[in-house]
């Protein structure tokens, strides 16, 4: 089993795990208002890919895994001092060389998936009045900097972070990032890259604010800049109106503006992205209708790690396989939510989707890009159906079934460029439980 080197030392780890180590002249609220959390998940991954030559076409893997979450509280003062640490550790349950490739699992020097990989990480916290500092192995959440999590473990990046909400209505966030690793893997140093291009960057900074002036509006305003690859600009807009007790609208505008930046490792930028979603609920039901636009002869990129992607897209049509952001592209969806708690079944909840894009064309594309080529008049489309069921009480209150089930297809050059023509099956089960 191998173990990913700790940002911090051992013993201050051990000290978090067993708060009678820490020193005795802490200030009570370090201990007191201390948490610990185990969460098992449970990964079924089946991709059949239909459109691929001379690649590897069936990928299927099961894994378990166990993550051990520790956030203690903050020392007394007028600085009050923290730490958060995580152990995780990833199980094979069923893979082997010829069905790998779904990133739930590392592979060995071989091309085998290992039977098991763990990680241990931390980061040092400080707060005054309600702004926080962070320092360490950390799973932001932003769209300019998101890491998420699609398979077992979020990815981790290792930097700094800034928060702050001295407003209730007012939040300013700030990172700066120098790495990071695979939610698969176990290597402390990992790069952090642009995901399309896949071209690494040593540092990424970016600064924000989300802005609340009433219960149904929100509104947030992002820059980045990933050294030597891009500057990232975003802003956001969301409104609810309630029509009535059982009926509501709600708007989403999401606008992106990406330029290249200091040596353009990727190549030349000139990127312009955006969506519009509308949202009708009416009781149980909600149907939404949204477009999105690429305007740019290259895709619009992201964070990504060595392997896996980050969730630092926040469009309407990034869905659960494709983001639907190819050069100038254009694309709809159409998408139904039922609630069946109404019919007697609290917990259980459904989702279906249709995205369909077109007019992808990079013809026009200056050299020395790093992306991969799109061709012409390049279409494609993704269908989603999922299921999830909560546990709603008992002893595995809030354990969580979710069915995922995508299908997707693609003009031949479209599917050279980006995922190929596959139907897939994700089975996720989750359970979190809190033990301190």
């Amino acid at each position: 089993m191998k173990l990913k080197r700790l940002s911090v030392s051992p013993l201050l780890l051990l000290a978090c795990a067993s708060p009678g180590l820490v020193a005795e002249e802490a200030t009570p609220g370090f201990r007191e208002d201390s948490r610990l959390f185990l969460t098992q998940r449970n990964v079924y991954f089946h991709r059949n890919l239909l459109n691929n030559p001379g690649g590897q076409n069936y990928r299927e893997e099961w894994a378990h895994g166990m993550m051990l979450d520790y956030r203690s509280g903050y020392t007394r003062g007028t600085v009050g001092v923290g730490l958060d640490a995580h152990a995780y550790l990833g199980l094979k349950l069923d893979s082997n060389r010829a069905r790998t490739g779904t990133d739930l699992l590392p592979m060995d020097s071989r091309g085998r998936p290992e039977d098991d990989y763990s990680e241990l990480g931390a980061a040092v916290k400080l707060r005054v009045s309600r702004s926080e500092l962070r320092y360490g192995s950390q799973a932001p959440m932003n769209p300019v900097f998101g890491t998420g999590n699609a398979r077992l473990f979020a990815p981790m990046a290792i930097g700094f972070s800034l928060s702050s909400q001295e407003r209730d209505d007012l939040l300013l966030d700030a990172g700066h990032f120098t790495s990071g690793n695979d939610g698969n893997s176990t290597n402390s140093d990992g790069a952090l890259k642009a995901l399309y291009a896949q071209t690494e960057t040593r540092r990424v900074d970016y600064a924000g604010a989300n802005w609340t002036p009433g219960e149904s509006t929100r509104l947030s305003v992002y820059a980045s800049r990933f050294e030597d690859i891009w500057r990232q600009y975003y802003a956001s807009a969301s409104q609810r109106l309630d029509l009535d007790d059982l009926r509501a609208l709600t708007f989403d505008l999401n606008l992106y503006r990406t330029l290249d930046q200091g040596r353009a490792k990727a190549g030349a930028i000139d990127n312009t992205t955006g969506s519009l979603s509308v949202r009708y609920s009416q009781g149980p039901h909600a149907l939404t209708l949204a477009h999105q636009r690429v305007r740019g002869d290259e895709p619009f990129d992201y964070l990504g790690f060595d392997r896996q992607p980050g969730t630092s897209i926040y469009l309407a049509n990034s869905v659960q396989v494709l983001d639907f952001n190819a050069p100038n592209e254009r694309s709809w969806q159409l998408r139904y939510d039922l609630d069946l708690a109404p019919f007697g079944v609290p917990g259980l909840t459904f989702m279906t989707r249709y995205v369909r894009g077109d007019q992808i064309d990079d013809s026009q594309r200056r050299g020395g890009s790093a992306y991969q080529r799109y061709g012409e008049d390049g279409k494609r489309w993704e269908r989603d159906i999922e299921l999830r069921y909560v546990v709603q009480a008992g002893a595995a209150k809030d354990l969580s079934i979710r069915l995922r089930q995508a299908s997707i297809r693609a003009s031949s050059q479209v599917n050279q460029a980006d995922t190929a023509d596959n139907n897939e099956l994700r089975v996720i089960v989750e359970y979190p439980l809190q033990l301190l």
